[in-house]
């Protein structure tokens, strides 16, 4: 009896069940398709590209209900018809594809790329490209999908060997073959092709040519440009006969690098950005600098901390490393310390809170006064040295002692830091030590005394207050010329203003020789001091020679590491 009630309910409950699976399932909506609609693809070697001469094959997917005869319109004056059609651009460019069937019409964009030698250089033996000894060949791709004639013209750097051991300038053959550089640095290799007679853009290699020793290595900042990397060769170990170029690490400098820092195989620049004279910046954003960590060979490139959108004051302008910490001085209040090991930060004073401050040494309203602006910094024998070039002037110096717990209006004379003021009243920008020579290298910028300067750490403390005993430490170019500061107008000739003018930002020396180097930036048109460029202060002469001419140069430093290449 129960069994066949429960068959009954079984009986009764199979229509239920089935309704309720129905409308379980979902409902496939079949959208309304395109009354035209088409397809295209590349034919032939290069499927992936769209080049100039490259056939692409059109078909028609309308659905069969649209009547009439496909009529295309290629958007550079060709036309065609029927379901299956080819067609090749002759120009690069964007170009708008039409397909018309009766009253309808479907339109596509197809952008045709022009065609560039794709020159690569092969692996050299050794990893290293040795001045006057590696080989070193290329790899060439012309993509020719029309397979037109091709003509060829290789420009090589001089000093350019060919298999042969002949220089060689200019090269017509498809592949010049095994190839020798004589001169250290960047050598640019290009390469010109005409195809059926039309001149193709022009495709280029960038081969980093090391020295056949281990020296040191240079770099430095070209505003609006890159940064460049040089080798330290001795005089004595250069052949007449060889030039050393710079080599371009193809990374930009940013906008105003007045500082690189090198610690191990890092490479620190210091960018204050945009705006690094007086701006009215009262909500505190305009701030845009920051540091940036390279690879010694410019292969990665990293944010050690940005001050974007802070205050344009906070942004870093000149900086000093000691062990595994990064010192950096904003604009006019003080210096902050950031672990070297820091990536991707964003400045903030809660998080990276201030050494020292203007207000928390003895110097402050006795010396220097609030906003004074700082220049280069860092320590001798544990003494910090700050240059201050304007309200309140002078390499003000101190200890970590001299650092008060608390903020003060006034310093008075039981805590001024014993070390003291050197140059004071003068507006020192950089400043450089020798401690295995005991010399000390700095440049002013006051008007009539503008320069470069050398003198031991006595000569310095003599030299006092007085602009008249700085005469004997001066130092001109082999030419004889000066290195002025660019002060007149507002903003200056070249750049920054009176107050704030850039001329020499920083000055790096190689331990290794004693040589001290310096990127200049003379007035426009101004034959009384030297040209813009790279200078090295030689101490076995005593006189600057200069390295490199035209190069608008901010921040440099040393890579005491000795290496053929980087």
């Amino acid at each position: 009896m129960k069994r066949n009630i429960f068959n009954h309910l079984m009986l009764a409950l199979l229509p239920l069940l089935a309704v309720s699976c129905y409308d379980n399932v979902p409902k496939v909506e079949e959208l309304p398709q395109d009354a035209v609609s088409f397809e295209y693809s590349v034919l032939g070697d290069y499927a992936l590209d769209y080049y100039v001469g490259s056939v692409i094959k059109f078909v028609n997917t309308s659905p069969a209900t649209t009547e009439g005869t496909p009529a295309w319109d290629f958007g550079d004056g060709a036309s065609a018809t029927g379901d299956e059609v080819e067609h090749f651009f002759e120009e690069a460019g964007t170009y708008t594809v039409k397909l018309t069937i009766g009253n309808y019409s479907k339109s596509q964009v197809i952008m045709i790329s022009d065609i560039k030698p794709l020159l690569t250089i092969n692996p050299i033996e050794g990893g290293i490209c040795e001045v006057n000894t590696s080989k070193v060949s290329f790899s060439l791709e012309v993509p020719n999908p029309q397979n037109y004639s091709l003509e060829y013209l290789w420009t090589l750097p001089a000093g350019t060997k060919n298999a042969n051991g002949e220089i060689i300038t200019t090269c017509t053959d498809r592949l010049p073959g095994d190839l020798t550089f004589t001169n250290v640095g960047s050598q640019t290799v290009k390469l010109q092709v005409k195809m059926n007679g039309r001149t193709l853009e022009e495709g280029s290699a960038n081969v980093q040519v090391g020295f056949n020793q281990d020296v040191p290595t240079l770099y430095y900042a070209v505003q609006g440009g890159h940064i460049m990397a040089y080798k330290l060769v001795p005089d004595a170990d250069r052949p007449a006969d060889m030039e050393i170029a710079p080599y371009d690490l193809g990374l930009s400098s940013g906008q105003h690098p007045f500082n690189l820092l090198f610690k191990d195989s890092s490479l620190f620049v210091l960018d204050c950005g945009k705006q690094f004279y007086y701006v009215n910046d009262e909500d505190g954003v305009l701030g845009d600098g920051k540091i940036s960590v390279i690879s010694k060979d410019g292969s990665k490139v990293e944010t050690m901390i940005s001050n974007a959108g802070q205050a344009a004051f906070d942004d870093p302008f000149y900086g000093y490393i000691e062990d595994d910490i990064l010192y950096y001085a904003n604009r006019n209040t003080g210096i902050i310390p950031v672990p070297i090991n820091t990536r991707n930060a964003l400045y903030s004073s809660a998080e990276f809170p201030y050494h020292v401050q203007h207000n928390y040494l003895g110097y402050y309203n006795n010396g220097w006064g609030y906003g004074s602006i700082g220049g280069c910094l860092g320590k001798i024998d544990g003494v910090w040295h700050w240059c201050k070039f304007y309200n309140g002037t002078g390499i003000f110096r101190f200890t970590d002692s001299d650092i008060l717990s608390s903020s003060i209006a006034q310093g008075d004379a039981n805590n001024v830091p014993a070390a003291g003021i050197a140059l004071g009243g003068m507006c020192p920008k950089s400043f450089a030590y020798d401690k295995k020579l005991g010399k000390f290298y700095f440049t002013l910028w006051d008007e009539g005394y503008a320069g470069f300067y050398a003198c031991t750490m006595d000569e310095l403390n003599a030299i006092g207050t007085s602009k008249s005993n700085l005469a004997p430490y001066k130092i001109l170019s082999d030419t004889g010329l000066g290195f002025e500061a660019n002060i007149s107008g507002s903003p200056a000739s070249v750049e920054g203003t009176s107050s704030e003018p850039v001329a020499i930002c920083q000055m790096a020396l190689d331990e290794n020789t004693g040589c001290v180097y310096f990127g200049y930036r003379n007035t426009k048109n101004d034959p009384t001091n030297a040209p813009t460029g790279l200078y090295r202060y030689n101490p076995e002469t005593n006189n600057i020679q200069t390295v490199l001419e035209g190069a608008p140069i901010y921040g440099v430093v040393v890579n005491p590491t000795k290496a053929k290449l980087f």
